[in-house]
């Protein structure tokens, strides 16, 4: 049974699969008659909302559920939310707090998991992102992008997305914010290498892409006083957009801190594909689904036969 909890959980030519799959404008049928399970223990605007769009366009059930509705770990462990749900349900997606939680779930191996989000990955939020690019810029052989800002779940599996697309790869934030030695190692085991700038204005030059995230994410509010002064200087505005040149186009995975991270002037500006881009969560986890419980499943039972 195949589970995505990261990005590279694919092989590149699966990727490019989920990628095309993506974009089929009549998509199988695979969850037809059954149910999938949307666990949040954080919230979410887009990953609701494309996560349950996606499963109605795949002919299957979305079935929301609330953290506090199952109570992991004390209500019930993880372990046995996980078995009554694959009771009713072709498959489980669980936006969660700790990577743990889905790692702890897929490991049961009852249905597939998809980790639409965790503190360790955000592997739908990449998807997304590769799509939009691709929309954008065609093959992704040889282009770049940069990523300001903090090297957290977003930027991990948008490197792991793009590098293994063949993109370049850049990063910039300030000391303290980059990627930790077990984070590169895996960046690296898959192909992946990151360049880390220490400048934002370098980092931007020539690039394809400028892509920045929040500064303070879910569960970190209590770090929000020293990272806005951390940060200082790392906020995506014109200014930067100039350096980076005419051809650059601006991502966010949203929602934004307008006048944080980025200024509204970037937002609303004409090199901001941010509204594509959060489109593309829905038609990417279809995309996802699709391969996961059609060709994945189909693929294995193929393997089980030889």
């Amino acid at each position: 049974m195949r589970h995505v909890l990261e990005v590279d959980d694919l092989t590149p030519g699966e990727l490019g699969r989920v990628l095309d799959l993506a974009a089929d404008p009549a998509p199988p049928q695979v969850l037809a008659g059954q149910g999938m399970a949307l666990l949040f223990e954080k919230p979410s605007a887009r990953t609701r909302n494309s996560m349950e769009m996606a499963v109605v366009q795949l002919g299957g059930h979305p079935m929301y559920i609330q953290g506090a509705e199952v109570g992991f770990d004390a209500r019930e462990s993880v372990e046995d939310v996980t078995r009554t749900l694959a009771c009713y349900h072709g498959a489980v997606g669980a936006r969660v707090f700790a990577h743990a939680t889905v790692e702890r779930m897929a490991a049961l191996d009852l249905v597939p998991i998809v980790n639409m989000l965790s503190d360790a990955a955000h592997p739908l939020q990449a998807l997304a992102d590769v799509l939009t690019m691709q929309q954008i810029l065609g093959d992704l052989a040889g282009r770049s992008v940069t990523y300001v800002g903090d090297a957290n779940n977003v930027f991990r599996s948008l490197a792991l997305a793009g590098g293994m697309l063949g993109m370049e790869v850049r990063f910039t934030g300030p000391s303290g914010y980059g990627l930790g030695e077990l984070d590169a190692d895996r960046l690296a085991s898959a192909g992946v290498v990151v360049a880390e700038f220490d400048r934002p204005e370098e980092a931007v030059e020539g690039a394809d892409i400028v892509y920045t995230d929040v500064w303070t994410s879910m569960g970190q509010e209590d770090e929000s006083a020293q990272r806005l002064v951390d940060f200082e200087g790392y906020r995506v505005d014109e200014r930067l957009l100039d350096a980076a040149g005419t051809q650059v186009h601006f991502l966010h995975c949203l929602p934004a801190h307008r006048g944080e991270e980025v200024t509204s002037s970037v937002v609303d500006g004409p090199a901001s594909r941010v509204w594509q881009q959060a489109e593309n969560r829905m038609h990417a986890a279809r995309g996802l689904l699709a391969w996961l419980l059609g060709e994945a499943v189909s693929d294995a039972g193929e393997g089980s036969n030889a």
